[in-house]
């Protein structure tokens, strides 16, 4: 399986797989500004965590181009930068690699140096998040029995990092192994991540999927069709509480009350040092206009409010393990010796 192209950099660009297109059309835009990226994450153009994180790294290198040299160019990259980090609240790996480069832009002894060292950075936290993908797909494949059927929610793959996803890495490593039968996907509303993006990506992959209503989950799950749950996450706490699209916590209530494995796989760069448990966790809300139409028709009568979190937060005690590349963790006390960041 190749890595899908969700983001390039070329000629001083960062070109990006416009997800909001698909799958009616397979376009791209190009972002030459700190401003345009930002406005490309906050409107979904690229997202899931991975590659939020990888294309906030790109971010960084227009921000020092942006900055264009002279006496105060860290102070002007480092204001950029923050821009960037104002786009999505939840998604930890943004301010992973922004933390990663906004050291560079501190100890950089010159604007050109800057440049350089920034694209450095950001082609090696690219070429790890692929291997990352590599690593948890096989790690997650080994847990799952043959001839498996498994049910995901919203979109882990491709689309979602900078290699062969989270959860569908696993997906696509137990298909090439000749593991898995069937992918059961989550519609995922509102912006439909599954039925628009994961069933476009196993479908392009050759591997058998189906979409079902985000309501069917449980029932789908409780009837034994189902071996494993399989999920990203978009930030995991230091004790395994684990956030993610909204609606994986019913996912996790529904496959411990029916005894399925639920299973998060999620890179290091998901683990948050700073979050002692889910309840630190800032859970992003969005807007009304997301609830309110689909595709030009209207699905709300005029003034009605909504309340719509684009995530919930899993406790850990309905998670049957963590799979991130260093390996499987089943236990809090084997988190912290997996997630050194260092």
């Amino acid at each position: 399986m190749k890595p899908i192209p969700t983001l390039e950099w070329k000629h001083d660009r960062l070109i990006l797989l416009d997800q909001r297109r698909l799958p009616s059309s397979e376009s791209y835009i190009q972002c030459a500004s700190v401003e345009e990226l930002a406005e490309a994450i906050r409107t979904l153009t690229v997202r899931g965590a991975p590659a939020i994180g990888i294309a906030a790294a790109w971010g960084a290198v227009l921000a020092m181009i942006q900055s264009g040299g002279g006496t105060d160019f860290r102070e002007r990259c480092l204001e950029y930068l923050d821009v960037l980090g104002g786009t999505r609240p939840t998604a930890v790996n943004l301010f992973t690699c922004l933390d990663v480069q906004r050291k560079i832009v501190q100890s950089c002894g010159s604007w050109e140096e800057g440049v350089s060292l920034l694209m450095e950075s950001a082609s090696k936290l690219q070429r790890e998040d692929l291997e990352a993908s590599l690593a948890m797909g096989r790690f997650g494949s080994d847990l799952l029995p043959e001839e498996c059927t498994v049910l995901t929610h919203c979109n882990a793959g491709g689309l979602a990092t900078a290699g062969l996803g989270t959860a569908l890495a696993v997906v696509y490593q137990a298909f090439e192994c000749g593991k898995l039968k069937l992918v059961y996907a989550d519609e995922t509303r509102p912006l439909l991540q599954g039925a628009r993006l994961t069933s476009w990506e196993l479908s392009r992959a050759g591997i058998p999927v189906r979409v079902i209503p985000d309501s069917a989950a449980a029932s789908v799950i409780r009837s034994g069709k189902i071996d494993a749950v399989i999920t990203g996450a978009d930030r995991v706490a230091m004790n395994g509480d684990s956030a993610n699209k909204i609606g994986t916590y019913s996912l996790a209530l529904a496959a411990a009350e029916a005894g399925v494995p639920f299973y998060i796989v999620a890179p290091v760069s998901t683990f948050d040092p700073d979050s002692p448990d889910g309840s630190f966790i800032r859970i992003e809300e969005r807007g009304r206009e997301e609830l309110a139409s689909l595709g030009g028709t209207q699905l709300l009568p005029e003034g009605v409010d909504v309340f719509n979190p684009a995530f919930d937060v899993t406790p850990v005690r309905f998670i049957t393990g963590i799979v991130c590349e260093r390996g499987v963790i089943k236990a809090p006390l084997e988190l912290e010796s997996k997630v050194d960041k260092n």
